[in-house]
């Protein structure tokens, strides 16, 4: 049996472990940082000098003083002083400084492929805002209604996924 659980390394009770609690508590120190993790921003590589018990941070790189050696990490400052987890690719933490979601990869933190401007796909926005209404053809000195009907499919479709109006 190990000390640590297997996902986020939290400590466990040994079988006749004396003041559990120092166990118990930092377990819930730490599961109080993972439960919807949110964080201030991810571009600090130092503790700011006001942060507030239960303010986290994702650490960048480069990290310096108290975060040192916690590069990419969730830095949050508890009663106790900084705790810091490790990610695991899937982590999702929303940031309060630019209000963007991070996902974590397994090696490193990205931004959500959903974001306040649109949808992105290899960090390519393919769906922006939604777009004024597009008018259906009509008129015209020269007609082709099978051109007519694709074009109107099309709108059909870009309206029916709230693309356009």
């Amino acid at each position: 049996m190990t000390g640590t659980s297997d996902r986020f390394g939290l400590p466990l009770l040994q079988a006749g472990q004396a003041q559990k609690e120092w166990t118990h508590n930092e377990a819930l120190a730490l599961i109080d940082m993972l439960l919807h993790p949110s964080a201030e921003s991810a571009t600090l590589t130092a503790p700011p000098s006001g942060a507030a018990v239960g303010q986290c941070w994702i650490v960048a790189a480069g990290a310096t003083a108290a975060w040192s050696g916690h590069d990419g990490e969730l830095a949050c400052l508890t009663s106790g002083g900084w705790r810091f987890v490790a990610p695991r690719a899937g982590t999702r933490v929303s940031t309060a400084a630019d209000g963007l979601t991070r996902v974590h990869d397994g090696s490193a933190w990205t931004l959500d492929t959903v974001r306040p401007d649109g949808f992105y796909v290899g960090g390519v926005r393919v769906v922006g805002a939604r777009a004024p209404a597009i008018a259906d053809p009509v008129g015209g000195s020269v007609i082709d209604a099978e051109a007519r009907t694709a074009v109107g499919q099309i709108l059909s479709a870009l309206r029916g996924h709230g693309l356009i109006a």
